[in-house]
């Protein structure tokens, strides 16, 4: 199994974060995440027609792309993926909320400021970003205040596709200190067996 990786995307370390959940064996590609010239080359549209990070090529030939769709691949028939319909609902809820309300804000806040190192941000966008982050990070610590994870009070992917942007907001710039219940969450998902960091 070979993953198409960018070491500092949030998207790709979910992937790496499930690969060493479950102890599955894999090769690494490094792909940048701020020069896309070579893209096509180095993943092609075969694999990938979107040309992103992160890709998995699997032992059987078959490629598959986009993060949350990999970690539900990879947590079939899996503690980490629930046997019942409405939880396994619930966890896809979160997911969706994930790549449409908390990742397009502080994933993008945090490249601007922390990884691309562009010198003209336009102000106006980048406050736009952080506050639709501390929107989705409210949201997130209203439901954990009663709650030890986000579904079914039991670590699962939907915790993976959350923990990877939330535990770097403060790279892009979000001051965490009012979000005390994601504060002890992000412990109880760094205690978990099998985690790696980030830089991992």
């Amino acid at each position: 199994m070979l993953l198409y990786d960018a070491r500092r995307s949030g998207n790709c370390y979910k992937v790496r974060l499930m690969l060493a959940r479950t102890g599955i064996r894999y090769d690494r590609r490094e792909i940048s995440v701020t020069d896309r010239s070579d893209r096509e080359h180095l993943i092609g549209r075969t694999a990938n027609p979107a040309l992103r990070v992160p890709t998995l090529h699997l032992d059987d030939g078959r490629f598959l792309a986009e993060s949350c769709a990999i970690i539900w691949f990879l947590a079939e028939g899996t503690p980490l993926l629930p046997a019942d319909a409405f939880e396994r609902a619930q966890v896809l809820q979160w997911m969706f909320f994930e790549q449409y309300e908390h990742e397009p804000n502080i994933a993008v806040a945090r490249y601007w400021l922390h990884i691309a190192g562009l010198e003209d941000i336009d102000p106006k966008a980048l406050a736009a970003k952080q506050e639709g982050g501390r929107r989705a990070l409210q949201a997130m610590e209203h439901h954990l205040t009663t709650r030890a994870f986000f579904v079914a009070e039991r670590f699962t992917i939907a915790d993976i596709a959350l923990y990877a942007y939330t535990h770097v907001a403060e790279e892009a710039g979000i001051d965490m200190r009012p979000y005390p219940a994601i504060a002890a969450w992000l412990e109880r998902v760094a205690a978990q067996p099998g985690h790696i960091t980030i830089d991992d």
